[in-house]
């Protein structure tokens, strides 16, 4: 009978290049396969409307669409995902807990 090897941890050095771009999200897609989820973050800029009350109106009633850039694609296995899922979730507990101390 194999012999169960002990597991080691091996501490992870976080590092963030100086060449990524950072990119603010304002939509985000999420799709899954039997094997992955994918999540595309997108970019939403509003167009730029100017004028008085009417020709705001005008512009705005004129617009068909609005573009909404990918700016990331991430694809994470469903193992992984729940992870993540539990450290946003405390990190945004703990954002709210932090605003509603400030109120």
């Amino acid at each position: 009978m194999a012999e169960e090897k002990p597991k080691v941890q091996v501490p992870i050095e976080w590092h963030i290049s100086e060449d990524i771009n950072s990119k603010y999200a304002t939509n985000l897609v999420v799709q899954h396969s039997e094997h992955e989820f994918i999540l595309d973050f997108f970019e939403m800029r509003r167009p730029l409307i100017l004028g008085n009350p009417d020709q705001v109106r005008e512009q705005w009633q004129k617009i068909e669409s609005v573009r909404a850039e990918c700016v990331a694609q991430i694809i994470v296995s469903p193992d992984r995902m729940q992870e993540f899922i539990d450290v946003m979730q405390a990190a945004l507990d703990k954002y709210v807990g932090k605003e509603q101390e400030e109120q």
